[in-house]
């Protein structure tokens, strides 16, 4: 009986010494660091990872995440030095330098996001109010983003915070003054628009204005240069009948002759009222042209008053 009372007893010691040992050991890994609080009181903290020692039922361990932590900032409104309300969205990164006075000042990660929040936005209006609106979108935006981060570092490292960055992922006008603002470009790429339409015009106009007077001046030359020619060519065909006539008048009569009847006897609606013994038929009776009425002399004169006139050109 008193071997099994003994044995219960060694049992429950076991098991004590086990509980002990349990609730004096705690583990810290590498992505964390620990506060051992004993009875509510903060002790040095533990920043290397592996197993450690506490005092059981009397401390407690806090565990305070030591990677680089995100803070994402609501959007906000902040007016540059030139009067333009701009609308930010920021984000930051830090991490955990002094577990102790992390613990003291903010106690929780959600604490923490809450204060940066506050003193990002803080360092947003006092680092843009500063600047134009050119500068934050365009001009000095890196510089801006360093001086933040330096600003909300500083105010952070009372909390045992360190800021490793800050950035600004837009900056956008609100969406009022952004209407106004594509309006007004529409409206001033409209206005280029026609102006370069109406100059196009005016440099085609031109341009066919030209080109209608080179046209002019080129047919104008060229009528007269073609009259020019055929006033020549007219007169040395007459210059040519006429040496024709002086050479051989008989025969120039003749061939005048048959002219004025190919042109005049042609089919059409043309009609001749004349005796059959007509100068103009004097070859029809008289294969040499002579006729009683009419001397040789006088048939190269009808020949040719026969023939008709050439049409003006």
């Amino acid at each position: 009986m008193r071997t099994n009372v003994f044995g219960g007893v060694i049992a429950v010691l076991i098991v004590a010494a086990l509980i002990v040992a349990y609730s004096s050991l705690f583990t810290i890994y590498q992505t964390q660091q620990a506060l051992v609080l004993r009875l509510g009181q903060p002790r040095p903290p533990i920043t290397e990872p592996g197993l450690h020692v506490k005092a059981p039922f009397i401390d407690t361990v806090v565990y305070i995440d030591k990677r680089i932590l995100d803070l994402e900032a609501p959007p906000q409104e902040v007016i540059a030095s030139d009067q333009k309300r701009l609308v930010v969205d920021a984000f930051a990164r830090y991490k955990i330098i002094d577990p102790l006075r992390f613990y003291q000042t903010l106690g929780s990660i959600p604490g923490a996001n809450s204060q940066l929040s506050i003193l990002l936005n803080s360092a947003l209006r006092r680092v843009l109010g500063e600047v134009t609106f050119s500068h934050v979108v365009r001009d000095q935006r890196a510089d801006l983003m360093l001086r933040i981060r330096d600003l909300v570092d500083h105010e952070a490292a009372g909390y045992g915070i360190q800021v490793v960055d800050a950035r600004i992922r837009r900056a956008d006008l609100p969406e009022q003054n952004s209407q106004a603002v594509y309006q007004r470009m529409q409206t001033e790429r409209q206005r280029e628009a026609a102006e370069f339409r109406a100059q196009g015009a005016q440099r085609g106009q031109e341009i066919r204005s030209r080109a209608d007077r080179e046209v002019t001046v080129l047919v104008a030359e060229a009528t007269s240069q073609s009259e020019q020619i055929r006033g020549e060519g007219d007169a040395t065909r007459n210059q040519i009948f006429a040496d024709a006539f002086n050479k051989d008048p008989d025969f120039f009569s003749f061939y005048r002759s048959m002219q004025a009847y190919e042109n005049g006897l042609r089919t059409g609606d043309t009609r001749y009222m004349l005796k059959p013994d007509s100068n103009f038929f004097r070859y029809f009776s008289d294969p040499s042209g002579k006729s009683r009425n009419n001397g040789p002399a006088a048939a190269p004169a009808a020949a040719a008053a026969a023939a008709p006139t050439p049409a003006p050109r």
